[in-house]
């Protein structure tokens, strides 16, 4: 009997030896999580009158992963994901009739046709947008997708909408003469407007079809105590005489100046009559095609819903955008902590190409491990959940940087010295049981 139980007790220790190795090997793998050699105790049993029960030796019980958060490094490549708390990243296996895979190392790379992969060559999953080309964060939550990064350049865009934020100085002077800069429009070449015909000005840029470029101006006449009159002007360029430059002219076809009517509170009430925030109160700009370059014709449109007018010591644009932009090529790829990914251009504009897809398990120890840094699903694992970073239990990503081994080097080696004094304490109890037996064959 003490044979055998030094002999189970070899084999423990062993096993021991052997999981704390395979934890030092991989001290240095990237999103490794260390498994830890657990034991019980064997008992044989024998029943009669009395049941009598003696140790037998010990077993290997398991060895189970312990998915405690590693460290994060930083490394500067966009494409490098770390997880910052539980989850897994979702991997597509192509050649296994594509089942999904997980994985916590979050080393990926683009291939050559634009996917992002792993090391292995696994896609990374991410739930794609409603409205793709855009930067609008609503994604099919119900659909997983490979991550495919555009490798095209961005076309150009119209503008076709200008939502300008801006206050009038209420305390400003009413202009008699509300004729408009310069008293009319066309503006005679060379002939800048009359400072003395406006109360102040503002100059923006839209983009026509092309993407070039287009100024746009508006002048600000106060009529009354809560009114004012804007007039629109752009430069025409398709009547342009060179050497002399392009004529400034009304922008909205109207021939005349668009009133806006502000409350007693200062907000804005009507625009030509139209009850803010109504569709109808904008200013329209409505420019012919342009000749210089062949662009389409301009439509588009300028809401004023936050415009105010307050005292204040001068007026000032607080925020303008509008929707067009030039042509751009592609400078990058940004991921946020949900996981939204962006690809960044060259003109400042930004789509969204997806979120990158989490699982999680109710026993993420009763995953199977499959190699390069991957677990697959098991019956002891349970259904993988599948989410976005934040949602429910599923941690935070993390851009440019990544999980390093939740291996404690000096934990593991004083766990290597434990068990080979294990080991060579049950090599110990065989050797003494065979001096014991030795004694009993000696005996005359």
């Amino acid at each position: 009997m003490s044979f055998s139980i030094g002999l189970s007790g070899l084999r423990a220790a062993a096993k021991d030896l052997e999981v704390t190795g395979n934890n030092i090997a991989n001290s240095a793998t990237i999103g490794f999580k260390k498994s830890r050699a657990e034991f019980a105790d064997i008992y044989a049993s024998s029943f009669g009158t009395c049941a009598n029960k003696s140790a037998v030796g010990v077993r290997l019980a398991a060895v189970t992963q312990q998915f405690s958060q590693g460290n994060l490094e930083l490394t500067g490549n966009t494409l490098d994901l770390a997880v910052n708390g539980e989850g897994f990243f979702v991997l597509r296996n192509e050649t296994g009739q594509n089942e999904m895979v997980y994985t916590r190392n979050g080393t990926f790379q683009v291939d050559r046709d634009g996917y992002v992969v792993s090391s292995a060559g696994k896609r990374l999953q991410v739930y794609p947008p409603q409205t793709p080309n855009s930067n609008i964060a609503a994604f099919s939550s119900g659909n997983l997708t490979d991550l495919q990064l555009p490798l095209d350049n961005i076309g150009a865009k119209a503008t076709t909408e200008v939502d300008i934020n801006f206050n009038l100085n209420a305390d400003a002077e009413v202009i008699a003469d509300a004729g408009g800069p310069a008293f009319g429009w066309p503006a005679l070449p060379d002939t800048a407007p009359d400072p003395n015909s406006y109360n102040w000005s503002t100059t923006y840029q839209v983009y026509d079809s092309l993407g070039s470029p287009r100024d746009v101006t508006m002048y600000f006449v106060k009529t009354g105590p809560l009114t004012w009159d804007v007039h629109v002007g752009m430069y025409d360029v398709n009547n342009a005489t060179p050497p002399e430059p392009p004529v400034m002219i009304d922008a909205t076809g109207t021939g005349g100046p668009v009133e806006i009517v502000f409350k007693a509170d200062g907000t804005i009430d009507t625009v030509n009559g139209a009850t803010v925030p109504d569709t109808a109160a904008v200013i329209p700009i409505s420019m012919p095609a342009f000749t210089d370059n062949g662009a389409d014709a301009l439509v588009s449109s300028i809401k004023l819903d936050n415009a105010t007018q307050y005292s204040s010591s001068k007026n000032s644009v607080i925020d303008l955008t509008q929707n067009g932009y030039s042509a751009g090529t592609l400078s990058g790829f940004d991921v946020d902590t949900d996981g939204i990914v962006f690809a960044r251009y060259s003109n400042g504009q930004s789509h969204i190409l997806g979120q990158v897809a989490m699982a999680n398990f109710k026993n993420p120890q009763g995953l199977a491990q499959i190699g390069d840094n991957n677990w697959a699903q098991s019956y002891g694992s349970g259904e993988p959940v599948y989410g976005a970073a934040g949602d429910g239990r599923l941690g935070s990503i993390q851009s440019c940087a990544l999980e390093n081994s939740n291996v404690d080097l000096t934990e593991e080696l004083v766990n290597m010295i434990t068990a080979q004094r294990n080991y060579e304490a049950n090599a110990k109890t065989i050797s003494t049981a065979d001096q014991m037996t030795q004694t009993i064959l000696n005996l005359r």
